[in-house]
């Protein structure tokens, strides 16, 4: 894990480009993003996980972090149908068990982790109808999901609104971000979150 800022890390895969985070507070962690290797569980054992949106590729691995609570948004839905969209990628079966959210919330809600602030926001569909924001405020870094991504273009899919993304966008930049998380690539900062383009609609 690369350490972006006192007590937050992100974990890169090279599958899919994929970004994770680790928030730590005292005694205690929060995983952004559960990815899809199980593996990362036996790395850090948090209380919560947080899902910035129900996509297969960040949300595989719950399982193997259990027991935890698993926040997102009141409309992220984890079924059957994200292994239909993994089958594009990969013919194996996948093994495992879907996990589906524990805690939900609608706009906004705060966690304390070990005495750390972690804020989570939804500003409205962009790259899906679920967004989760997540903002550590005393370090200025912000995880986008796929909101944000770093060396490709953003990926707008079946259930984007890509007439709301820079809206969801110049909202996040009101938080004042230092170091931004994308949900795949490298992180960046907010001059480039200004200055990527908007996806059109697949």
């Amino acid at each position: 894990m690369i350490e972006i800022a006192d007590g937050v890390f992100v974990r890169r895969h090279a599958e899919l480009d994929l970004t994770l985070g680790v928030i730590m507070g005292s005694g205690d962690s929060l995983v952004v993003d559960a990815g899809m290797d199980p593996t990362f569980a036996q790395i850090v054992r948090p209380s919560r996980i947080v899902l910035t949106h129900n996509h297969f590729d960040h949300v595989l691995a719950v399982e193997a972090f259990l027991p935890c609570e698993v926040w997102a948004h009141e409309d992220c839905v984890v079924d059957e149908s994200l292994l239909e969209s993994r089958a594009k990628y990969y013919e194996e079966p996948f093994e495992g068990t879907l996990i589906g959210p524990t805690h939900t919330f609608t706009s906004t809600a705060t966690l304390d982790v070990g005495g750390r602030r972690v804020d989570l926001y939804h500003f409205g569909p962009a790259h899906s109808s679920h967004d989760v924001i997540v903002h550590v405020p005393d370090v200025d870094v912000v995880f986008a999901g796929d909101l944000v991504e770093q060396g490709a273009p953003a990926q707008a899919g079946s259930d984007a609104t890509p007439s709301n993304w820079r809206h969801v966008l110049d909202r996040m930049l009101e938080l004042n971000p230092r170091i931004v998380v994308p949900g795949h690539g490298n992180p960046v900062d907010a001059d480039f979150v200004r200055e990527m383009a908007i996806p059109e609609a697949s």
